[in-house]
């Protein structure tokens, strides 16, 4: 059969065409798990359990006349001394809640395995944009980190059809991380101050869809950063270096990353020399916080603490850490 010379054009563009969507979808697509990824092996310690519960179980009691109940309260503790026997503890580990800013952690780390891949450059935007999503805990810099990891911004309301495509690259993160084994979460949305418009509310679905996570995904996160297991040793460093805080001195807002959360243990055990790297987030109902902790003693733990219902309860966090800290010494 001859094809005439415009009917062959216009296939070869067609075709043309399609591989380029195709290619743009599969960069979005591929769940890009590091080469050569290490996983840390969590043991279960019994003596680590014995030390949450009772954490949680003191904080329960000191608060029991404004009715926290263990349903408010989600931790999850992770020893990290010895890094060739991790131990690890919960309390409602696996509990799905909502991040509220938690999240930008998780996006954090899916930027620099997108940047290892080569799937998108580093620029000093870039660069900005991670350094005040975590330092700052910016909303708007989450919007952007969030549209280059995916290529799938806000816009106007979507068709059915495109609606789907839109959701399949606003994806991406949630099949990076279940490629790693994470599960029970969901990291796809973007982090506001006030509402959600267009296709983002659309994609929201009433809030059943919103990001969700837990204790103990979390805070095996911030572990594999923390040992440098996360990407790689130097991106692992980066991101170090971009939640370390500084929680000498005071500060007169109470939502500080750096004094507002379990720096507030630090300083009521007087633990100057000790180093605090994390991420907080909340809202009018969630108070949470993801902390990798070095004293001077020689603990190295990360602590993750949910809680929901009870935002303006401040002490709720730092009262578990406290205990955490008194108390671990004693566990070998």
């Amino acid at each position: 059969m001859k094809i005439s010379a415009s009917l062959f054009l216009g296939l070869m563009i067609i075709c043309l065409a399609f591989g380029k969507t195709h290619a743009q979808r599969s960069r979005i697509a591929k769940p890009n798990a590091p080469k050569v990824y290490q996983p840390l092996r969590l043991a279960t310690s019994p003596a680590l359990q014995t030390l949450l519960d009772a954490a949680v179980a003191e904080t329960l009691g000191k608060y029991a006349a404004k009715k926290v109940s263990a349903d408010n309260i989600a931790a999850t503790l992770i020893d990290l001394r010895d890094p060739k026997n991790v131990k690890a503890a919960s309390f409602r580990g696996d509990a799905a809640i909502y991040s509220a800013s938690v999240v930008k952690l998780f996006y954090l780390a899916a930027a620099h395995q997108w940047l290892e891949d080569g799937k998108i450059k580093s620029s000093p935007e870039l660069e900005r944009g991670l350094k005040d999503m975590i330092v700052d805990s910016s909303n708007d810099a989450t919007h952007y980190v969030l549209d280059v990891l995916t290529d799938a911004p806000n816009g106007g309301e979507l068709p059915p059809k495109d609606l789907e495509t839109f959701a399949y690259k606003r994806n991406a993160v949630n099949r990076y991380f279940k490629s790693l084994g994470y599960d029970k979460i969901n990291v796809n949305q973007k982090t506001y101050c006030e509402d959600l418009y267009g296709r983002e509310r659309q994609f929201w679905n009433a809030g059943k869809n919103r990001n969700m996570l837990t204790t103990g995904a979390t805070a095996r996160l911030l572990a594999q950063i923390a040992v440098g297991k996360a990407v790689s040793i130097q991106r692992s460093a980066q991101m170090m270096e971009l939640l370390q805080r500084d929680f000498s001195g005071t500060s007169d807002d109470k939502d500080d990353q750096a004094h507002g959360f379990t720096a507030i243990a630090l300083n009521n055990l007087k633990l100057t020399g000790a180093k605090l790297w994390s991420k907080a987030g909340w809202t009018s109902k969630t108070r949470h916080d993801v902390a990798y902790l070095e004293t001077p003693g020689g603990l190295k733990f990360v602590l993750v603490i949910f809680t929901e219902n009870f935002a303006n309860e401040r002490d709720i966090i730092p009262n578990i850490a406290e205990k955490v800290l008194k108390e671990m010494g004693n566990i070998k």
